[in-house]
Formats: structure tokens, C-alpha cells, sequence
């Protein structure tokens, strides 16, 4: 009787077994071909920076216009022991108290006060060891016919000298300067701004590079405090000589800046273009920290419109 019914059930499942094996190896081809599209590529990386306290004559330099240089002691008017305070003693120690009196002791203080405003202590930039720091970034995908912005990019890397202020500035400016040449490649762009406090700004900006850099295979061709590797890699292509189609390059720009920087939101080229003015115009003194990642890094390679979308859906129509 239970042999019956094994038969039985047999000839039940037979004609199933044939489409599920077709569903199944179906459904295997297409995810076994989705991941290989959306396997993550090389990119590249420069950048690098300090996020050391600034020292007290930045709030002076930077944000005041006028210039000062300190006086030698004693040479203070009214400072000190040098000038005003015999001045003002024969005042009122001998003789000299009363309405006269009062009125010079005024006129001095409020001398004083000017003085003291004029060097930029008195008008909202006093020095502080945990300044504001603004970490912005700035994400661009460019048409595959851009692809002079990895030859740019690639060269940059390998010549660039990240270890000086001077050198991160240069850096920022070159990338922003590539971006902006070409602004008919223009397909898509998204923007980021924290303002914080310098002890938590290197946190920030670590996470938003670290959430970069989480999207490439590896970096073949990094740059970071003058620490070069993967040289050898730039500007070329797969190994076996093909460039994978695709229709996009992403690039990507992380700065954190003394002071305040407020980039607009993207909707339009022409806010794009704002932007990318605004970061490339952040001076040396007042710039702590840039990177500036692109992907793919070889030469003539592209991303397709499914890798875009998986990898960075914060990206809006420009």
C-alpha cells in the first residue's frame, strides 16, 4: 500500500520538477549577473590635513581685514605701567580728582576700548581653542564623456603635494577648477553641510570620507598627508585590456573649513556652479582638511546607470 502511494505521489510531483529547476536557474543567472554589475569599482583618492586648534592671530587675520601688529610693552597707551597709569595717578592721588578728573579717566577708557577693537579682540572674533568648523561635501556624476576628469584627476594624484596647506589648497582648487570646466557633462549633483565644533569636526569628516571610500573595491591610487601608493595603476584600464560600458563618473569633494561655508542646494547648474565656486575660493589659512575621491579611477572606465543608483541614491537631477 505505501509503495503505491510513493508511485502514486511520483507521478504527481514529476511534471512540477521540470519548471521549478527552469525558475531556479533562472533566478541564479540574473542575480549571479546583477552582482557582477554592481560590483564595486576602483577609485582614487587625494587629499589630506590637520584639525589642530588655530592659533590666536587667525580670528585677526583671516576674518578681520584690517591688519595689526602688537605693540612692545610699555608702548600701550594707557596699557600697563608704562604711559597711563602715572597719567591718571597725579589725577586722583594728588589733587586731580573731581569732574575734570573723571572726564580724562573716561576718555582713556573708551581710547582703550577702541584700541582693543581695532585689534579684532572687541567685535565678535576673540580667539577660542574650539572654533566652528564647517565639513561640507559636494557630489557630482558627470556623462562618460568627461573622462578627461580622471586623466585630471590621476595626474593630480600622483604630482600633488598633500602634506602642506599650501598643497591642499592646490588640491582643491584643481579638482574644482576640473569639475568646472565641463560643466556640459553636468548629469547629476547632491550636497552636504555639518556645522560643528573642532573637536568633533575630524569625527565628521572621517565618517562621510569613510562612507566614500566604502564604495570602491579598493583605491587604486591613493595620496592622502603624502603617503603615494598604487601609482603604478593610474590611468589605466582592466587588465585584459576592455573597458566595462557604462554612462557615468562620480566625483566627490569633502572639505572642513575654519568659520562658516553654507552651500546651497542643488537644483540647478546654475546652483552647481555656486558651489563649486564657493569650495574652490576657501583660502589656505582657514582650510583644515580636503579629500577628493572619483570613481571608476582607470582611464575610459564608466559606471552604469544601475551602479549610480544602487551606490548613491542621494543624487538629484542637475
Amino acid at each position: 500500500m505505501s509503495q503505491f502511494k510513493l508511485t502514486r505521489f511520483m507521478s504527481w510531483l514529476r511534471p512540477l520538477l521540470k519548471p521549478v529547476v527552469v525558475c531556479f536557474l533562472a533566478l541564479v543567472l540574473v542575480f549571479s549577473q546583477a552582482d557582477g554589475a554592481l560590483a564595486a569599482r576602483a577609485g582614487g583618492r587625494i587629499g589630506g590635513g590637520s584639525f589642530r586648534a588655530p592659533s590666536p592671530s587667525y580670528g585677526r587675520t583671516y576674518s578681520s581685514p584690517r591688519s595689526y601688529r602688537g605693540p612692545s610693552r610699555g608702548s600701550y597707551p594707557g596699557g600697563g605701567f608704562g604711559f597711563g597709569f602715572p597719567f591718571i595717578m597725579p589725577l586722583f592721588g594728588f589733587g586731580g580728582g573731581g569732574l575734570f578728573g573723571l572726564l580724562v579717566f573716561f576718555a582713556i577708557a573708551s581710547f582703550l576700548v577702541r584700541s582693543f577693537r581695532s585689534t579684532g579682540f572687541g567685535d565678535g572674533e576673540a580667539y577660542t581653542p574650539n572654533p566652528t568648523v564647517s565639513v561640507a561635501r559636494l557630489q557630482v556624476g558627470l556623462l562618460a564623456k568627461a573622462r578627461h576628469l580622471q586623466d585630471d584627476l590621476n595626474r593630480l594624484a600622483t604630482s600633488a603635494d598633500t602634506s602642506s596647506s599650501a598643497g591642499l589648497t592646490k588640491v582643491l582648487q584643481e579638482s574644482t577648477l576640473s569639475l568646472l570646466r565641463h560643466p556640459e557633462y553636468w548629469a547629476y549633483a547632491d550636497t552636504d553641510t555639518i556645522q560643528t565644533k573642532l573637536t568633533s569636526a575630524e569625527t565628521e569628516f572621517n565618517r562621510l570620507a569613510l562612507i566614500e571610500r566604502s564604495k570602491f573595491s579598493h583605491e587604486a591610487v591613493s595620496n592622502v598627508n603624502n603617503q603615494l601608493s598604487g601609482s603604478d595603476n593610474v590611468a589605466l584600464p582592466d587588465a585584459d585590456g576592455s573597458s566595462p560600458s557604462g554612462e557615468y563618473l562620480i566625483a566627490t569633494v569633502i572639505v572642513a573649513t575654519q568659520g562658516k561655508l553654507a552651500l546651497p542646494n542643488l537644483n540647478s547648474e546654475q546652483d552647481l556652479h555656486k558651489a563649486l565656486n564657493q569650495l574652490g575660493a576657501v583660502p589656505s589659512d582657514a582650510l583644515m582638511a580636503v579629500e577628493v575621491f572619483w570613481t571608476p579611477q582607470a582611464s575610459g572606465e564608466t559606471l552604469t546607470s544601475d551602479e549610480v543608483i544602487a551606490q548613491y541614491p542621494n543624487l538629484k537631477l542637475v
